[in-house]
Parts: C-alpha cells; structure tokens; sequence
C-alpha cells in the first residue's frame, strides 16, 4: 500500500483539571506583578492545566487517565469502535511508570486487546514519531487501524516548596512554559474511510555533540536526594535553534511532495510558547497559510500538542487544503514533521 494513501479519521484531547492563569500561579509561589509581566511580554501564555493541585501538592490527573479520555473522544469522532483498534502507539516523554508501559495502561481502559503496541519515549517531537510509525506499519498491510496518542503530564517535576525568585532561569522557566495533557487520533489505512490524507512524515536526529536543549531526570532510590534539577531548559538555546530548524523542516516537507508554499492552506507550527510560535511563524512567511495554534492557552502541553492542533484544524479542512506541521524535539535536538491533503 502506498504510505500516502493512509488517512487521518478524527483527533480528542483531554485537559486536566481548570485553567490557571499566570495570576494564580504567582500568587501561589509568592511572585509579584512585575513576574507576571515578565511571563506576559517574553513567553506569551496566559494559562495552562495542569494535573497537580496547587494547593494540596495531589496528583489529580496520571497520563493513563488522560490518554484515555483521549483516546475514547478521537475514537467517538471517528466513528470507530475499540474493537477495530488493531495498532495502538503512544509518544511521551514523561510515563506514568517505566513498567508497566502508560500505552498498554491505557490500551486496557479502552478495553483494547490482543493488538501491537508501542511506546515512543521523546520530546515534542514524540507525537510526530508515533504518527510516523503508524503510518510506516499501516502501509504494510498488517494493521488497518492505529490509535495514535501522544501526552506529558510534567507538573510532577513542579517542587511546590521552592522559592522561585531563587531558581535559576534554566529552571525557572519550566514552571511558566508547560501543561499537562494527552491527544489521540485514529488513523486507517483504508483510502476510502476518510478524505485526510498523511501524503508524507519524517523524523530525523540532528543532535551529534549538541548539548542537549532540555533535561528531565529520573529519580529512583539511590539518588532520589540528588542536588541536581529534575528538570531544566537552556532557552536561549532553543530560542535560537528552533526557528532554524523548523524553516529547514518546513523545506523537506515541500520538497518531498513538490509543493510550493504559496499552496499550503494551513501550517501546525511548534508550540514551545506563544512569543516563540510568533517567531517561528515569522520567519517561515507563509502568508497564505492559516496558523492553527493553541499554546497561549493551553501551555506547551509536549507531545499532546500536534493533537490540540488536529483537532481545530480537521473539521476546517476542504478539498484541496494541504496542511504542513512541524515539531522540534530540543532535548537532542530532532526534527520532525507531516504534511496532509483533503482530498
């Protein structure tokens, strides 16, 4: 079967908890207006969810959970039973335990069984990976129909005991840029269940004696009292490499169809934050191509994000469009990205 006859059916997301606004998060860690001022003017969200309460320090919310509430609305709005399900592949880089894997947690809430699974462990790019592969695996024959999910939930690296106006930016900055949440799609490799078509993806490392961009860190008995960070960013860094890289994504996507970028109809752009997407999206100049973001509200939401972003763009489409998304992983540095056609 030919890869650029798979079809994308449906796209659910799933958010946890009520949305908190760079207001209340201050106030929770003792931060003034001139903070939220510095959030507002140089990173650009106004709100995120997250699957932490505050207050309590609770983990309200797991990943399991959410890419199941995921996982059933992209198969509502496809109109595809469990059953059908034969594929299921899940990229995160935060699971819920290293074993037993979050994917088979959450194939069995669906009450999926007896199928392939797996679990991709990335960045941002981690969404992308596993919409690759199952399109690579439906072009086969084997498998008809794949649920992909992607999801973080990183406010189980927030220390709720800190004083942030003694953290250093690298660690600062993950307590404004991120949210927790999960997406799913259904995908078929039947041409005549549905009229979006995947016509390419790719993912390519290009992180050889880079630094690494970002760092999450496991923590088990031995060195749970290490003194390093769970989790840290080199923002300047990503600042400067991701609008790079995405212009050099966004050029290997037209190239291997032939497009132009005059022709595209819409552009999924990385959604570190909303003063970065700006930038991104700047520097790309398609002019003609509707942006379909959604990190000022929802915060970088890691490998939900391209979900949020089908799921507004895919009741949009008509025959015709062509769509290019884009994804850059910074922890070493990966390159990723699809492009879609309604036919």
């Amino acid at each position: 079967m030919d890869p650029a006859e798979i079809r994308i059916l449906a796209a659910g997301t799933a958010l946890p908890g009520p949305p908190i606004d760079n207001a209340t998060l201050g106030r929770r860690f003792g931060m003034d207006e001139l903070w939220e001022q510095w959030v507002d003017v140089f990173i650009g969200t106004r709100s995120r969810h997250l699957a932490l309460d505050l207050e309590t320090g609770e983990q309200r919310d797991t990943l399991a959970g959410l890419g199941e509430r995921a996982g059933r609305q992209a198969l509502a709005a496809a109109g595809t039973d469990p059953a059908e399900i034969d594929l299921v592949i899940l990229g995160t880089a935060t699971p819920d335990s290293l074993m037993p894997a979050t994917v088979n947690q959450i194939a069995d809430r669906l009450g999926i069984d007896g199928v392939a699974t797996y679990q991709l462990q990335s960045g941002c790019s981690g969404a992308v990976q596993a919409l690759d592969l199952a399109r690579q695996l439906l072009s086969t024959g084997r498998h008809r129909t794949a649920l992909v999910l992607g999801g973080d939930v990183i406010a189980k690296h927030y220390d709720l005991s800190v004083d942030l106006r003694t953290v250093p930016p690298v660690e600062l900055v993950n307590y404004v840029l991120f949210g927790d949440a999960a997406g799913a799609a259904v995908l078929s490799g039947d041409p005549a269940a549905g009229r979006t078509a995947v016509r390419t993806s790719f993912v390519q490392l290009v992180g050889l004696g880079r630094p690494p961009g970002q760092v999450l860190e496991w923590f088990g008995p031995v060195d749970r009292h290490s003194d390093r960070p769970s989790a840290k960013e080199d923002y300047k860094a990503i600042e400067e490499s991701v609008p790079v890289l995405s212009e050099e994504i966004l050029h290997r996507l037209l190239d291997d169809l032939g497009w132009k970028g005059t022709e595209l109809t819409h552009l999924l752009p990385p959604q570190l934050s909303t003063q970065m997407t700006k930038r991104i999206v700047e520097r790309l100049a398609l002019s003609g191509a509707e942006e379909i973001s959604c990190v000022g509200d929802t915060a970088n939401t890691g490998n939900a994000l391209v979900f949020f972003q089908l799921e507004q763009l895919l009741p949009r489409l008509v025959p015709g469009d062509r769509v290019a998304a884009i994804a850059v992983e910074s922890s070493k540095w990966i390159k990723s990205g699809f492009a879609l056609e309604h036919v």
